[in-house]
């Protein structure tokens, strides 16, 4: 069956009414058809910029009030559904001061200027010295050995034009960079001690000495809070956000209830009212950079600004500090298990944190005058937030002994049962048990080590059990679904095919899993699951082909458990959950609890699944999720990644003999080199290239030709590369409407006529499907079903073929850049990577008023091109369309199940589509 080749976009003509994905797609059409001298003006190019969240904008002295409609309930039918609403809190609503901390009467005032002038390069003396300094130092990380060579070889090539390189030394450079006052966080060493009474012959743990390194975490707020780069993410006030419906939307962390409710406690003291909340992010995690040269484990300390949107601490823009290094206590086997140092452990984790948090405590409750990110000063209060950890780190920091929950009272033999609420862990309650039972009954009985105080107790408002968020990656991602879920699928097939059967089975599901398609960001299973290392990428890439290469061999409950399963994890890591996205959580976590008996019922897992903390753990997201906003802001994916940053790569760098010391002086320099390319780029100093700066520079002084300023053009339009070759990867920039553009090289030695390449590709109908492709674009009515193919009208030049196409799309729950922008290349190549064919396939618009793919076409790309037709070029692509097998997903996996269309004859379907209608690539995965 053809499909009709015309689809539904999104921007409208002015003059026919035609609507179209984007603005080129628009701009084209109105050139072509509608352009007169003096007839419309198009608009400019439409930015969706996100929706300011200004608290400034609030009236002062106010109650909480909705920036929204009018309050007549017939109002809410006429809201644009796309349109977002906030109330911000009256109280603490970060309004500007003066430096001094004097609230100004007008709250949109410009902000004061910086105090350094645009150029002043200081520390450096120019532009070229620092451009060498972050590209050595920060970029390709070269050894002080090669850059002492690479400045000597430098300064000889200059040796005959007087000149000299920026530096002349590496230590020259590292002075230089040392230098620097901005972003400057010295590390200091404190060194802790077992204070308890020695036994005659102490273990070696309790007389030695442990050191903690650490920076003041004051300064390390002031740092991240003046920083520029996150002026357009970044929240003054708790909000509630609403969406066109007045439904309730959470996002980032100041949306969710517990930064409101911080809020209304601080705001009890008049003193704070036109202050700033800024809840403090904590994150610790072990972490062995090297196990061949012996267990090299070191225990960072990470600290975050709740106030900056999760993107942006998702991408790690100097959003995400490590504050600590802190100590691990050793000892000899035969004394791991003694109660005495299992609790010296705990209270010097307790201890520490307590100690280098101390100098944030004095403005938890009076104001600190700080500078913003978009150059105002604020009155700040500070504030523990949520602290990232995985279930071993949450376990240490709440004092709750290991096998219970540490967001709820469960009774450990009742984990296994669906948690019904409200009980919640809380200070106050452990503190009653503490006082009314012995230690081995709040042990046994409670799950409570009763000996230690949590590190929370020495600051205001802090409840380190109200802190404890939801872990993404090993509660949901590598925990329920790849450390349980596919073992417990392995261990039925084994249980009911016996051994041999079971382990030949698991072999064809890994054939079947390694015969995916390649896809874009997906890793790829080569030799099947069974390797030993595994990252949440990993994980997240299996859940995406696991299922169809399953579902086959296990029982219909069972597929159905996996598919309710996944659905519930895509739900949880939307950056953006609205009341019935958590509506939709709660019913899948009742599915998923009623459908994975199944387990239990097989044999699989006869005892239940008490014993499954993770399991019981996701119970308590739609919580997680109203408290605090999308989960993804606070997972601990995102203090693993710093791991390499700020561990793993400075140990790389040091010497291995007393890497410490040296891998906090390379993590001084690294935020002093990235708070300067901050500083410099907001000043508007880093524009174009260096290269191209100096030859400006050049041809200005010496009043050259017009020669010379070709030579400038060519410079800074010359970006070598085949973008064939490119990787996908996150772009950075504001969100932006959806594109897809060819790559900027066509392809040589395809023939440039229809006739001649229609017999290339194969396709004997590519001339009546262009011709039909244009008629579509000329014309506001589609061609009749039953009218014959219009000819061809004459094509200008020749047809240009390419291998990629990119597209670049809004996905900020996949890794994206600060403004929620992802780029993917969709190939259409005969040789990828001088192998295999490689033919993406695409998801195209047919009905944007449908839902998901209700309102998509899927396609195979066949063919990337582009030729000119009376004057006006157009990007196209020839597809082979798929259809749905069905008018819903499969019952057993959720699945939409597609097959490939055909004609009459029995041939293929295929048409031509222009780019615009293409929205990004779909991954197509057999039904075996």
């Amino acid at each position: 069956m053809q499909r009709p080749l015309y689809d539904v976009h999104r921007l409208p003509c002015p003059s026919c009414r035609r609507v179209f994905r984007n603005t080129s797609g628009l701009t084209q059409h109105y050139n072509t058809f509608h352009s007169r001298p003096h007839g419309h003006v198009l608009p400019a190019p439409l930015v969706l910029q996100p929706t300011p969240r200004r608290a400034e904008s609030v009236p002062p002295n106010q109650p909480h009030h909705i920036i929204a409609p009018p309050d007549d309930p017939g109002a809410l039918n006429t809201l644009n559904p796309e349109g977002l609403y906030y109330e911000f809190h009256s109280e603490l609503d970060g309004r500007p001061c003066d430096s001094m901390g004097v609230l100004l009467p007008d709250a949109n005032v410009k902000p004061p200027p910086r105090a350094r002038l645009e150029t002043d390069w200081s520390p450096y003396d120019t532009r070229l010295e620092f451009e060498t300094a972050e590209f050595l130092f920060q970029r390709v990380k070269m050894g002080q050995a090669n850059v002492d060579l690479l400045l000597e070889l430098w300064a000889a090539s200059l040796v005959p034009y007087g000149g000299r390189p920026p530096f002349a030394s590496v230590q020259d450079m590292l002075q230089v960079i040392d230098s620097t006052a901005i972003g400057d966080a010295p590390w200091t060493t404190t060194t802790a001690k077992y204070m308890g009474r020695l036994p005659p012959n102490p273990p070696s743990w309790m007389v030695g000495s442990y050191e903690i390194s650490h920076r003041n975490p004051l300064v390390c707020a002031r740092n991240m809070l003046m920083n520029p780069d996150f002026s357009d993410e970044f929240d003054v006030a708790p909000y509630r956000e609403y969406d066109g419906l007045l439904k309730r939307q959470y996002t980032n962390l100041m949306s969710g209830d517990w930064a409101w409710k911080q809020a209304d406690l601080i705001a009890v003291d008049p003193e704070t009212h036109g202050a700033m909340f800024c809840p403090l992010i904590l994150g610790s995690d072990k972490t062995t950079v090297s196990v061949a040269t012996g267990q090299n484990d070191y225990y960072p300390l990470y600290m975050s600004l709740g106030n900056v949107w999760n993107n942006v601490r998702r991408a790690h823009r100097n959003a995400v500090v490590v504050i600590a290094f802190l100590a691990i206590p050793k000892t000899e086997k035969r004394y791991a298990k003694d109660p005495v140092f299992r609790k010296f452990r705990r209270q010097l984790f307790h201890s520490s944190l307590a100690t280098i948090l101390n100098p944030l405590k004095c403005f938890m409750e009076k104001p600190d005058v700080v500078r913003c990110p978009d150059g105002h000063f604020r009155r700040a209060i500070y504030g523990l937030g949520p602290y990232i950890a995985d279930y071993i780190e949450q376990v240490l920091a709440t004092n709750t002994v290991q096998g219970w929950c540490v967001t709820c009272p469960t009774p450990r033999e009742s984990l296994g049962e669906q948690y019904e609420g409200p009980d919640l862990r809380s200070r106050e309650h452990t503190e009653l048990l503490v006082d009314g039972f012995d230690l081995k009954t709040l042990w046994d009985d409670y799950g409570v080590v009763g000996e230690l105080i949590p590190f929370t107790n020495d600051f205001p408002r802090a409840d380190i059990y109200q802190l404890m968020s939801g872990d993404l990656l090993h509660q949901v991602i590598k925990g329920c679904f790849k450390d349980h879920l596919v073992e417990w699928v392995n261990e039925y097939l084994k249980l009911t095919h016996g051994q041999t059967r079971g382990n030949e089975i698991i072999d064809q599901i890994d054939r079947r899993i390694a015969a995916a398609p390649a896809f874009a960001g997906l890793r790829r299973f080569k030799q099947g699951r069974d390797f030993k290392q595994w990252t949440g990428d990993d994980s997240k890439a299996l859940m995406k082909v696991y299922l169809p290469a399953v579902v086959s061999f296990v029982p219909p409950d069972m597929a159905r458990a996996l598919s309710t399963f996944m659905e519930f994890c895509y739900l949880v890591r939307r950056s953006v959950q609205t009341e019935d996205t958590v509506a939709q959580i709660k019913d899948c976590l009742q599915r998923y609890h009623r459908l994975r008996e199944i387990f239990r019922t097989s044999g699989t897992r006869p005892d239940g699944f008490a014993s499954f903390i993770r399991h019981h753990s996701i119970d308590h997201y739609p919580g997680h999720i109203t408290n605090y906003g999308a989960p993804n802001g606070l997972c601990s994916s995102i203090t693993e990644s710093k791991h390499i940053k700020a561990v793993k790569e400075p140990w790389r760098r040091s010497s291995k003999h007393n890497a410490l010391d040296q891998m906090l002086r390379t993590n001084c320099r690294v935020d002093k080199i990235a708070a300067s390319h901050v500083d410099f780029t907001a000043r508007g100093m880093l524009e174009g290239t260096c290269l191209s700066e100096a030859v400006h520079s050049f041809v200005l002084t010496e009043d050259s030709d017009d020669g010379d300023g070709e030579l400038e053009e060519g410079l800074a339009d010359d970006k070598p590369g085949s973008e064939d070759e490119q990787e996908d990867d996150a772009v950075d920039g504001a969100r932006v409407l959806g594109d897809v553009s060819l790559a900027k090289q066509y392809q040589r030695y395809y023939p440039t006529t229809i006739h001649r390449l229609s017999k290339h590709i194969r396709v004997r109908r590519f001339k009546q499907l262009v011709s039909q492709f244009i008629y579509d674009q000329t014309h506001v009515d589609p061609l009749p079903d039953d009218s014959p193919t219009p000819p061809l009208p004459t094509l200008h030049g020749p047809i240009r073929v390419f291998h990629s196409a990119a597209a670049t799309f809004y996905a900020p729950s996949d890794l994206s850049g600060i403004g929620g922008m992802r780029r993917e290349h969709i190939r259409a190549t005969p040789r990828w990577r001088k192998g295999l064919p490689r033919y993406d396939c695409v998801f195209a618009e047919k009905d944007s008023s449908l839902e998901g793919f209700c309102g998509l076409h899927a396609a195979r790309v066949i063919l990337l091109f582009s030729f000119t037709c009376a004057g006006v070029k157009y990007p196209c692509a020839l597809v082979r369309w798929f259809s749905p097998v069905a008018d819903k997903p499969d019952d057993l996996t959720g699945m939409w199940v597609v097959e490939p269309d055909v004609n009459a004859d029995g041939s293929p379907s295929f048409g031509v589509m222009h780019l615009d209608a293409v929205l990004r690539a779909a991954h197509l995965i057999p039904v075996f």
